[in-house]
């Protein structure tokens, strides 16, 4: 197919994606959108019986209103089952989103996050089927999935089931920015927790009796990053990244109560991230000796020392594609036909393709015009959500080598 003659309907297109900024849809809280762009693609033209919704969030650990929703598309010409992928959530920061046109952007009023990540790949994908059937375009059978809660953990991506796929053999996910950029793998994360049960005391009368779970989870976070573990981690055996993102009480409160109670219980929880899996938990388990030793260092008057329970559980695996795989092949043929200059990109970051490779379907994610996400300054840059648009298009139609 000549790529300069693509029917591409782009104010359809930033019509579709207009609409689904301006539905509310955060994360495990998915439902209004999925009608939205489940109505949209019935407006399209796609049967209703095409149009389903797994049972994932039934099996996800944290409320989520509805599952993944998937679409089937029929081939019209032989070939194998394309898969076309983006998430239907968007961060909290959301909330409220009220999107307006300024030039070449679609922006926010300034007080929330837009939703361009994901609500430029939900567009993308309602277009790409419309497009396919208002002209009767030539393609293998393409499925669409759009999943839940990929910005709380990926959780959607990870309880699919893969034979609802139908069997593809490859896949396109649409949550970037830069469509030159082709993100072809991604570092794996694994998730840690620690329990730190110490010993109340009066803090002004005898200090000396009490266990401090607040100094024991201090001195475990300094001698973690004494040892290495903390922040960017480069070993002899690896390299990764780690964060402590909550040092509190139960239940969500507060380490203690009052100034004047020797504090008797503390909750970490923090992350690992690395190429392999392997030592993403190597990184985990620093943090661990490190409250271990943590404990030995902080005693009462008695010589009693804290209970340390500490946990670790891989959150999402690691992938990365080589460049002569089928899927990175199509996609550099694609982006090239377009004039495109493929950018062959290593994420640090999580996306539904780690999930999607492990279920068997490699998959590459294409960017789409989202910019300065998860923030109050997000916007949508209309000529790359364009591009975008095209280079779906084309990969759903181009022949296979």
């Amino acid at each position: 197919m000549d790529s300069f003659a693509l029917p591409l309907d782009t104010a359809a297109a930033e019509a579709h994606l207009m609409r689904f900024l301006s539905v509310e849809g955060v994360t495990g809280q998915e439902a209004a959108i999925a009608e939205a762009v489940s109505d949209a693609l019935r407006t399209a033209g796609v049967p209703a019986s095409a149009i389903r919704f797994d049972d994932a969030h039934k099996r996800i650990p944290i409320p989520t209103e509805t599952g993944n929703l998937i679409v089937d598309l029929p081939g019209t010409r032989p070939g194998p089952r394309l898969l076309f992928a983006t998430h239907l959530d968007t961060v909290p920061l959301c909330a409220g989103a009220k999107p307006r046109r300024e030039g070449d952007r679609i922006v926010g009023d300034g007080t929330t996050a837009l939703g361009g990540d994901n609500r430029t790949g939900c567009a993308i994908l309602v277009i790409l089927a419309e497009t396919l059937l208002k002209h009767g375009l030539a393609h293998p059978p393409i499925t669409l999935l759009f999943t839940v809660r990929e910005e709380s953990g990926l959780h959607g991506a990870r309880e699919l089931d893969p034979a609802d796929l139908g069997g593809a053999v490859m896949c396109i996910n649409v949550d970037g920015q830069d469509p030159n950029d082709l993100i072809v793998g991604a570092v794996g994360q694994e998730n840690w927790e620690v329990e730190i049960r110490g010993k109340a005391s009066h803090a002004g009368v005898a200090p000396e009796k009490g266990i401090s779970a607040t100094l024991v989870g201090a001195i475990g976070l300094a001698e973690a990053q004494r040892e290495g573990w903390f922040g960017k981690v480069v070993k002899s055996d690896g390299t990764g990244t780690s964060n402590v993102g909550i040092f509190g009480g139960r239940d969500g409160k507060a380490a203690g109560d009052a100034t004047n109670v020797v504090t008797d219980y503390a909750f970490i929880r923090g992350e690992a991230r690395s190429p392999t899996s392997a030592f993403a938990a190597s990184i985990a388990e620093g943090f661990g000796r490190a409250f271990q030793k943590a404990r030995d260092q902080v005693k009462d008057h008695e010589g009693e020392m804290a209970e340390i329970a500490f946990r670790h559980i891989p959150s999402y695996p690691p992938f990365n594609l080589e460049e002569t795989s089928p899927v990175v092949r199509r996609a550099t043929r694609a982006m090239t036909m377009l004039g495109l200059k493929p950018n062959y990109l290593f994420s640090n970051g999580g996306l539904d393709a780690n999930w999607l490779d492990k279920h068997g379907v490699p998959t590459v994610t294409i960017g789409a015009g989202q910019a300065e996400i998860h923030t109050i300054e997000e916007f949508v840059n209309l000529p790359e959500f364009a591009t975008g648009c095209r280079l779906a298009l084309l990969l759903a139609t181009i022949e296979d080598e």
